[in-house]
């Protein structure tokens, strides 16, 4: 009977012996179970938990198209909508859930673990299958499914769109190395198929065709073939091609990412640039360091981290750049590492298009982003899994010693403590947003927010008090001054409403904020005689919900 042994630590080799796990198949497949339901286990929590009163509003709760289920009119709806970026599939699947399951969030936030669940299997099946590296890929995919920074993807239901594009650029990554290994049309066309249809889900995956040239460089080594005879024995059917045939095999999906952010940029291009580029391009070097930072020590995460503005001291984006060159310099040197190099290009690639250079929505506002690095993380995991399991080998070849083994279940049960402690503050939207504030600082939607949730609670004075430090933070904040001018003009002060209005009215991008505060301000206009202006008020607001 055929068995396996681990000649290279972590490397599937087949030997003889009994056993159900002698199969390397069969322990493929064991492992795949075992992260499946640690994932579900550690996440299963969310079930419980409410809508957020950030941006599911706008996807579910105050959405009737998405209400009403799936229809043909909603379908049409979802395809034409530019409500954020274009990402119909991901409306389609909030249909789904309004269709099948009404407005329960606790099954909405069970899509979302499970979709989460299944890509930790995807990513683990992708790199066991290009590396033949059974443990490096299963601790990848383990990092992966416990790391801190990807509670806000799976715990907040408006951020669907990012576990579920990711399934399908997983998808496409596998299917890519089929298609690598005897290249023919039909595998080319799935591969392309499975890219567009994450595009669908969210433009975020638009460096994919940047991924697979990475990874034909490594573990794939279709590039540069000249040290082929120690490539993985996984890839050595995979015939090596020229630099720029690599290139030009990927200009369809290159096209797709081209006409991906058209649809984007022209979806946002009434969007608000807060800073001028000079600070949007020195936030962004910056970011790349917190980024690395909450990568290694995964502390004060939260929903919503304020954009820096003119903050940021000189000597700390140089620093920042510095890092960035020397890490980037140093993986060059260690080409002969190729994984090294990929890892790194990859968090450093896949990472641009959510740096707020071309800012969309709140993006503008705000610096890093949890979600944000949802695929960037995977290149730094491959890159620390496979250098330590490398380092290691060295040192002591020929075996996988056990403290390694140890001190891997030890890195994964300190991220998995940390995680659910991180997932406890998505239980509700006043600890949601007093997380916030307490690790963040000044934030000033974090105190419109919590502001919202008092009110509604029927704490007004507490909550009215959030609204005003809000606007002290960020004068021009439309939702803010909105919910002031609400609370002025239910208590009779007119005068004091007025500006408010006004304010929210001109920084306001929203349509239905701004017939919210042209209806209200008309209301207002009335109470203090003013019939003129109430009546130019009330046109602008009928003009607007045409």
């Amino acid at each position: 009977m055929t068995s396996v042994s681990v000649s290279t630590p972590g490397k599937v080799r087949p030997t003889s012996g009994p056993g159900a796990l002698a199969s390397p198949r069969n322990r493929t497949i064991l492992v795949a179970l075992l992260l499946a339901i640690a994932t579900v286990a550690l996440y299963f929590p969310v079930h419980t938990h409410p809508f957020v009163n950030y941006d599911d509003s706008l996807y579910v709760t105050e959405n009737e198209q998405v209400q009403a289920g799936l229809t043909w009119v909603t379908v049409k709806w979802a395809f034409t909508s530019f409500k954020g970026t274009w990402h119909p599939l991901t409306w389609l699947t909030h249909e789904f859930d309004c269709q099948f399951f009404g407005q329960d969030p606790g099954e909405a936030h069970v899509v979302n673990m499970l979709l989460h669940s299944l890509n930790v299997v995807l990513l683990f099946w992708v790199l066991q299958a290009a590396t033949g590296y059974l443990g490096r890929s299963a601790m990848v995919a383990a990092l992966f499914a416990v790391h801190p920074i990807n509670v806000e993807s799976v715990a907040w239901i408006a951020e669907r769109k990012t576990p579920l594009s990711m399934v399908f650029f997983l998808l496409a990554l596998g299917a890519y190395r089929w298609y690598a290994l005897k290249p023919r049309a039909g595998r080319y066309i799935l591969v392309t198929f499975l890219f567009a249809v994450g595009l669908l889900a969210k433009p975020q995956i638009i460096t994919f065709p940047c991924v697979l040239l990475l990874w034909d460089y490594w573990p794939l080594r279709r590039m540069f073939p000249a040290d082929r005879e120690s490539a993985e024995p996984a890839n050595a059917r995979i015939p090596a091609k020229s630099l720029s045939w690599l290139v030009l095999e990927k200009l369809p999906l290159f096209a797709l990412s081209v006409a991906s952010a058209l649809i984007t940029m022209v979806g946002a291009s009434t969007d608000k640039v807060f800073y001028p580029l000079s600070l949007r391009l020195e936030a962004a070097i910056v970011s790349y360091v917190q980024y690395l930072g909450k990568a290694l020590w995964p502390s004060r995460l939260a929903v919503f981290y304020p954009h820096p503005g003119d903050s940021l001291p000189p000597w700390q984006v140089y620093a920042a750049l510095f890092l960035l060159v020397a890490i980037t310099a140093l993986v060059f040197e260690s080409r002969r590492q190729r994984y090294l190099l990929v890892g790194w290009l990859w968090f450093l690639g896949t990472l641009v298009p959510m740096l707020g250079l071309r800012p969309v929505g709140y993006r503008g506002m705000q610096g890093i982003a949890d979600r944000y690095a949802y695929l960037p993380f995977i290149g730094l995991f491959i890159l620390i899994c496979w250098g330590v399991a490398d380092l290691v080998s060295r040192r002591e070849p020929g075996r996988s010693p056990a403290w390694l083994t140890a001190c891997s279940l030890a890195v994964l049960l300190l991220l998995a403590t940390v995680t659910h402690r991180q997932i406890s503050y998505w239980s509700d939207n006043v600890t949601l947003w007093s997380h916030a504030l307490e690790v963040t600082g000044p934030n000033w939607l974090a105190e419109n927010n919590l502001g919202k949730v008092l009110m509604s609670e029927g704490k007004e004075e507490a909550g009215v008090a959030h609204f005003f430090r809000a606007v002290a933070i960020y004068p021009n904040d439309p939702a803010s001054n909105l919910n002031i001018a609400l609370y002025e003009q239910k208590r009779g002060n007119f005068s004091d409403a007025v500006p408010h209005f006004k304010i929210a009215i001109a920084m306001s991008q929203d349509n239905q904020l701004k017939i919210a505060a042209l209806t209200n301000l008309g209301r207002t206009y009335s109470e203090l005689g003013n019939q003129a202006q109430a009546s130019e008020c009330f046109s602008a607001a009928a003009r607007l919900n045409r």
